[in-house]
């Protein structure tokens, strides 16, 4: 038998970008082809969509870590590398997506609404694309961007008509297995039912869907028994039908009080999506009271006694034996009305153009903050920097070089200069700590050498931090190395 899982934790991690290809073009009698290293894809996206097929997260519970495929790296030729295959994960209509912090990220309402749930990282540019008029060869290309990688929260909440609420045990799963053809786990114990269950109903031209929703309790509005795991899948119920079990012999219950304290429980609940719905707070919804067990006499005459009192209050009224299916045929016509009534008064919004508005992004800013870690040294942060930083390769001196005359250009040595800075000043960016070397004249005309170096590297005359540890070492006689070598 199959499980209804509504909550799962998913790990989502989307492709890496492939890295640039630094390349020269080789021909014969062509000496000076010139760069054609191609670029290297993007990585593939993690991407989330409605399917009318699937009606239960399970695949997430016992699979919930799912990865996309990386870019494929750019050849020589001018030739990029192939993007990495989207990664599309199926969920089922109602689907919300959480953050870790509980925060609303997307409500999947409809079939084929998408999340791009990861997205994938940037390919790196290939040396044919950095060329430039002082760098006429590179000889470096950039590394590709790592993915998105995000753990995410997704709840199911039912997309049904009709909401059936009431007491364990009053005969929910009896009533929707009758009127559907859904076959619901059937007991007589409290809590039988662990999972909602969702019925199709079809009488004359309208079909509907019915939702039993596992049996609440008093204080399920504050989390008591199975209350807030399942007050969800109320939250997009048009019409809310109480079942109450008139045969109950538990003292201190009958149907006016239990539907008074469910009553209760539905005003004090607040639905997380009232905004996304359009369906308003439960309290407000029509309402629908069914009297089951109507095939015990003490049970009928009880129904007959209360009649009345649900009817004060404008509430449909129906007296109905699951068991022997009697009353059942003018129950589902009366469910039938109600569903239609508000279909018609809710008519299914028009197909809105997709508009997209960019959310303005200041990718220049930055900032320098002093390194609590390393005393001297400072933390630089912002878009850009940390993703120059990732798209570095650090074994190439001309990359270095490439990255030094951006982030001048950016402003980042000046403001280390203003925040006084000291050569061999510890500078982290991002996950790259390195000496910083103010020296290094970055920004200025490159001095052509030999593809992959940078002659201004090597033209620092400052004595480097190991060295001066090891000085000050000596001199405190920690280290005789130099002694007995002589």
């Amino acid at each position: 038998m199959s499980r209804f899982i509504d909550r799962v934790v998913l790990h989502v991690s989307a492709g890496k970008g492939g890295n640039g290809c630094a390349s020269v073009h080789r021909e014969k009698f062509k000496p000076l082809g010139g760069p054609d290293g191609g670029n290297g894809g993007r990585g593939g996206n993690v991407v989330l969509e409605v399917d009318r097929n699937v009606h239960t997260l399970l695949d997430f519970h016992f699979h919930p870590r799912a990865k996309a495929t990386n870019g494929a790296q750019g050849m020589g030729g001018n030739r990029e590398g192939a993007n990495g295959s989207d990664l599309i994960l199926k969920v089922p209509d109602g689907t919300v997506v959480l953050d870790g912090r509980g925060r609303v990220l997307a409500d999947l309402i409809g079939i084929g609404t998408r999340y791009v749930a990861a997205r994938g990282g940037r390919g790196g540019l290939g040396n044919a694309a950095l060329a430039s008029k002082a760098r006429k060869a590179p000889g470096f290309a950039l590394l590709g961007e790592a993915g998105e990688d995000r753990d995410l929260v997704l709840e199911l909440k039912s997309v049904a008509d009709v909401g059936l609420v009431g007491f364990p045990s009053a005969g929910k799963s009896s009533l929707v297995s009758v009127l559907s053809a859904a076959k619901p786990k059937i007991a007589d114990y409290p809590f039988t039912t662990l999972q909602p269950n969702l019925g199709v109903v079809s009488i004359g031209d309208t079909t509907f869907t019915v939702a039993d929703v596992p049996g609440l309790i008093p204080g399920a509005s504050q989390g008591r028994g199975l209350g807030l795991d399942f007050l969800r899948h109320l939250e997009r119920c048009a019409v809310l039908a109480h079942v109450v079990d008139c045969a109950t012999l538990e003292p201190g219950r009958d149907p006016i009080s239990d539907v008074d304290a469910l009553e209760a429980e539905l005003a004090a609940y607040q639905p997380a999506l009232e905004g996304d719905t359009g369906l308003g707070d439960l309290a407000d919804r029509p309402r629908i009271v069914i009297l089951n067990k109507a095939d015990v006499p003490e049970a009928a005459e009880l129904a007959e006694m209360v009649t009345p009192d649900f009817a004060e209050r404008g509430w449909p009224v129906f007296t109905i034996s699951a068991v022997s299916r009697d009353g059942l045929r003018p129950l589902t016509f009366a469910l039938a009305k109600l569903v239609a009534d508000y279909r018609e008064s809710h008519p299914p919004a028009a197909p809105k153009r997709q508009v997209i508005r960019p959310i303005a992004a200041d990718e220049d800013s930055f900032s320098v903050v002093a390194d609590p870690e390393n005393p001297g040294g400072f933390i630089v942060r912002g878009a850009r920097p940390e993703r120059w930083v990732q798209q570095t390769a650090f074994d190439n001196d001309e990359a270095v070089g490439y990255l030094a005359d951006r982030l001048a250009r950016l402003g980042v040595e000046d403001e280390l200069v203003r925040q006084g800075a000291e050569p061999g000043a510890f500078v982290t960016i991002g996950d790259v700590g390195f000496e910083w070397e103010p020296q290094t004249p970055a920004g200025v005309d490159v001095v052509r050498t030999g593809r992959g170096t940078d002659a201004r590297l090597d033209q620092v005359e400052r004595i480097g931090a190991s060295e001066r540890k090891h000085a000050r070492r000596v001199r405190r006689g920690l280290d005789n190395t130099d002694t007995e070598d002589q």
